[in-house]
Formats: C-alpha cells, structure tokens, sequence
C-alpha cells in the first residue's frame, strides 16, 4: 500500500514502546472504513494515523478528515500519502490532551482509529466521556481488548472468562452499545503484534438512557466493586469505598441487590441504580 511504502522510503518502523502496529492489509482497511457507515457530509476524527493507511480512505469518503498524530516522525509519510487530499487537516499533538469539542469545532463527529494498544482504554474513555461525543467509533484494538469491551453480566465460566463483564465495559457500555465487527490477524500489521486484532464498533447514546446520574460516583462504585472482583459485592465495597462503610449495606438493598453477587454479574443498569442509591444517601446525610 501506498502510505506503508512511503513509509519505508523513509526507513521508518513502527515504534514498539508507542504500541505502533500499522495496518498493511488493504482488506482489514476497507472493513474498517466500511464498518463507519461514512458519507460526504461526515467528519472523521482518527486517532494515530501514522502513514496514512486508513487517512487516505477515510479522505476519499468523508467530508473532512481531522488526524492526530504523536509520533512527529510520521509527519512527512503521512503528509506525503495526503498529496493531493485538501480535506485533512493533521494536528500534532497528544490525543489525550486535546479538547475534542474545540477540536471538530461543535460539529457531530465519528471516530476512526487503529488504536495503539498501550493507550486503548485511556483514549476510549477521553472520548466517550467528552462533552462531546462522537456518533460512533470504529476502532482496531486486541482481540482481547475487544472481548473485554463486549462483554456481558454473568458469572465466570471456564474457557470464556474474556466474555464476562469487566470494568471496561461497563466504562464503554454506559456511553453507548459496542459490537465487533471483525477479527484482524496479526499479520495484518506491521511490525507484526504477538496478539491478534478486532474491529470494534461503539454506537453512543444520544441522550444517555440512564436518567441524571453522577458520573463521578458512578464511576468510583463501579471501580471499587471491580477492585476485589473475586469477593462478593458487599465485602468489595466496603474495602474500595472506606469512607461508605455504613452506606454499602442500605445502597444495595435500595438498589435491589444482594450483596453476595459479584461485580461481574451486574449489568450497567444495576451499577447506576446503586451510584445513585450512593448518592441519595449521601444527599440524605
């Protein structure tokens, strides 16, 4: 591909410690781009576009294409591969410490990325909690990652513990609704990763179905009851949330939970019942 080559031409690599993969695999690209649903009206904000392997198409199908890019090395393959695209405008800089809104302007937004794997949570959470979010996200992460973010309320079942809910996707799963797309072979990517790939997804709520909630204690709850996942909620709480002692046992019987279950059985909805049981006895306090 063309954005891979002249990235070569220039004897560059991807960086390893920034958990650079690029995707090489024209096949991979077209699902990834197809998998956004673009139009010559949309915007698309991508997320570490090294060369350009995914800019190009994404120019080719939207109206304007914003892309941020840490790695200054990348600047010249990538700017080269752009020749002749007038709607994309590169920004140099941190994705972590943009502000998105500023960024696209106020405008309605969809992501595209093959995000690098060190950063995935953190960038999935800085654009999902913006004030504001994208429509969607079609994102490249590990297959794992992916299993994770898709993962559903039950209980640990051997041979598919990948599929039970986690804190991430309760993280992603109270913005919007994920699926994936696809699997990605590591050799789709070079260098080649030790794990394999998966497209992912995310549809966000617009508004949030959740009702007022604090995002903040909601959040803190969820956190403490995932950090001692292994223990019955009750028991998890009360070690995450020290200054809550007294409140954990009245939150979860407003909340309608038994305090035996654990973390990985709840849904996102129950996890909002009981911030907000939190907070209405904080506020009773």
């Amino acid at each position: 591909m063309k954005p891979y080559r002249v990235m070569r031409e220039h004897d560059l690599r991807g960086d390893r410690h920034l958990g650079q993969h690029i995707l090489v695999d024209p096949h991979v690209v077209r699902v990834i781009v197809d998998g956004a649903d673009l139009d010559a009206a949309d915007l698309v904000l991508e997320v570490g576009p090294g060369p350009g392997t995914l800019t190009v198409q994404l120019a080719e199908r939207a109206a304007e294409v914003i892309a941020v890019e840490l790695d200054e090395r990348m600047l010249v393959p990538l700017c080269e591969a752009l020749a002749g695209h007038d709607n994309v405008r590169v920004v140099r800089g941190d994705i972590l410490e943009q502000d998105v809104a500023g960024l696209v302007g106020q405008r309605p937004y969809k992501v595209v990325a093959n995000l690098p794997f060190y950063i995935t949570s953190a960038v999935l959470r800085h654009l999902l909690s913006a004030p504001l979010r994208p429509d969607c996200l079609v994102v490249t992460v590990q297959r794992e990652v992916a299993d994770r973010i898709v993962g559903r309320p039950g209980r640990r079942q051997r041979h598919k513990q990948e599929q039970r809910m986690s804190l991430l996707a309760v993280s992603v799963q109270f913005y919007g609704q994920p699926r994936i797309l696809a699997r990605i072979p590591a050799g789709a990517f070079r260098p080649v990763p030790s794990v394999d790939s998966a497209v992912v997804r995310i549809d966000t709520y617009d508004p949030l179905p959740w009702g007022a909630v604090d995002e903040a204690l909601f959040f803190e709850v969820a956190r403490a009851g995932f950090g001692q996942s292994r223990k019955q909620l009750r028991n998890a709480l009360r070690l995450g949330l020290p200054d809550a002692d007294e409140e954990t046992d009245e939150a979860l019987a407003r909340s309608g939970i038994d305090p035996r279950r654990r973390a990985e059985t709840l849904s996102v909805a129950e996890w909002v019942a009981l911030s907000n049981a939190f907070a209405a006895l904080r506020q009773d306090g």
